[in-house]
């Protein structure tokens, strides 16, 4: 570019003014003698700019100061006896300037980041208990079972909604509802002693359920300790305290079981429920051994009549196969295939006729009113969900009060003593891990083998129960005997 340096002058005020660039030139200097290494650039444009020129290590260096519209000329001489200043010193003003303005940016993002910080600081501690909770149980559900992850929502409920069976009657929050709104940083052993002690003196206080809510807290508290942005607002062991295990005291161990002569009796009373898929379920239950879910998640493609064996779900193995023995697969083949599900539940059930009368003996047990009109009850899975109401009554028109359905569970393990029937056996039809270096790792029992045991647990207690069954007779293939509701 083309420029023309002119001698040098006293710059004035009006002289800056009047400066202009030749027509036939793209740029004009013209030279301060106040101060020499500062000059007033005109450009054909018409554009004014003060800049400094000096050379340093044997270069001419020029850097613009700025236009005479922001700076007065005091305030351009002094930029550039500074800029001087830096070249006499060895330094490069445009390094020097560059290395300001990336300070200037440095500390303009640090204190950026610094109050970003601190109102991140703000929110984690005005993080509730419940926002946390419910962060928690997402992250962790897919290592949960249905069960499980059915607990933490239900322990956690804040209640107040209507119930999906018993529309009239509002659902209760849950033990750990009043800790929900609460800041996760305000949640330490005396918050959590509080807490216990107040569920734990409620007029009907079910300590099973707060034992198992500290459990699930203790847990949660542990899970909130070691995510980074939680960690420092957690304490883990808060859940631990000696007063808050006093508060819900220690879990006795269960014991309700059926006795060989009560086989009888608890056989003619679930026989004679009404629905005969609680009834083949509650039979069933006693006589694999089964846990609860496992046999009421049992689909129509886990019963293999061609190898006589049903697969179930298996909280320890993923899924275990057990002997589908003869009397199970008659109880089975009986059922209604509404859908997927073996023991499955209606899509709805109108409650008019002899529904609406157990609807009235249900409420006139349960001390509460009837709604009015027709009720429709549905299961939203389209398999069975509660049959321990159905149970509860015929154990105590069978004087078998406080017999639960684990208590089935418990039964057919005790029961198997009666016939000597190997430990290892009844343990691995009703799914418990193997216990010893024997059964660990060397004993590896096949289906066929189940089957033997199995079979001869079966026949005894029907014959115990007066059960009047002949396997050569049952029905052999399972078949659909009804698509109705």
């Amino acid at each position: 570019m083309a420029e023309t340096k002119t001698a040098r002058v006293l710059l004035t005020a009006k002289r800056v003014e009047l400066f202009t660039c030749p027509p036939n030139k793209s740029q004009a200097f013209l030279w301060d003698t106040n101060t020499p290494t500062m000059a007033l650039r005109a450009t054909r444009t018409g554009r004014k700019t003060y800049v400094f020129e000096a050379r340093l290590k044997g270069q001419t260096i020029r850097t613009a100061i700025g236009s005479p519209a922001d700076w007065t000329l005091d305030m351009a001489r002094l930029r550039a006896a500074e800029q001087k200043r830096l070249v006499d010193d060895g330094l490069d003003p445009r390094e020097v300037a560059e290395e300001k303005a990336e300070a200037r940016a440095a500390a303009v993002a640090a204190k950026q980041a610094a109050t970003e910080a601190a109102a991140a600081e703000v929110a984690a501690r005005a993080l509730t208990v419940g926002e946390a909770w419910t962060r928690y149980i997402e992250e962790r559900r897919p290592h949960w079972g249905e069960r499980n992850y059915a607990d933490h929502l239900k322990l956690a409920q804040l209640g107040g909604k209507a119930r999906l069976r018993r529309p009239d009657v509002m659902t209760k929050p849950g033990p750990l509802a009043a800790l929900m709104p609460m800041r996760l940083a305000d949640l330490n052993a005396s918050a959590v002693e509080a807490w216990v002690s107040k569920e734990a003196s409620e007029p009907v206080a079910r300590l099973a359920r707060l034992r198992l809510a500290l459990r699930l807290l203790k847990a949660f508290l542990r899970w909130a300790a070691s995510e980074p942005d939680l960690k420092d607002r957690a304490d883990p062991a808060a859940a631990s305290a000696k007063k808050a295990r006093e508060a819900v005291g220690k879990a006795k161990a269960k014991n309700d079981y059926l006795q060989r002569e009560q086989l009888r009796t608890w056989f003619e009373h679930v026989r004679k429920i009404g629905n005969p898929v609680i009834s083949a379920y509650l039979q069933c239950l006693l006589l694999t051994g089964a846990r609860r879910e496992e046999l009421a998640e049992l689909r129509w493609d886990d019963v293999n009549t061609q190898w006589c064996g049903i697969d179930l779900k298996d909280k320890i193995e993923g899924r275990r196969a057990v002997p589908l023995t003869p009397y199970v697969a008659d109880l089975i083949a009986s059922l209604p295939r509404r859908n997927e599900w073996v023991f499955s539940s209606a899509r709805a059930i109108n409650l008019d006729g002899k529904n609406a009368a157990r609807r009235a003996r249900y409420h006139a047990a349960k001390g509460t009113e009837a709604p009015a009109g027709d009720v429709a009850f549905a299961s939203a899975s389209g398999r069975l969900v509660e049959p321990s109401i159905a149970h509860r009554q015929a154990c105590t028109a069978a004087g078998l009060d406080g017999l639960t359905l684990h208590g089935l569970r418990r039964s057919f393990a005790s029961l198997c003593e009666w016939l000597d029937i190997p430990g290892g056996i009844s343990a691995q039809i009703q799914g418990h891990a193997p216990q010893g270096v024997r059964e660990q790792n060397y004993i590896r029992r096949p289906l066929d083998l189940l089957r033997v045991h199995h079979e001869k647990i079966e026949a005894w207690m029907l014959a115990e129960a007066g059960v009047p069954f002949d396997a050569k007779a049952s029905r052999g293939g399972l078949k659909a005997v009804s698509n109705a509701a």
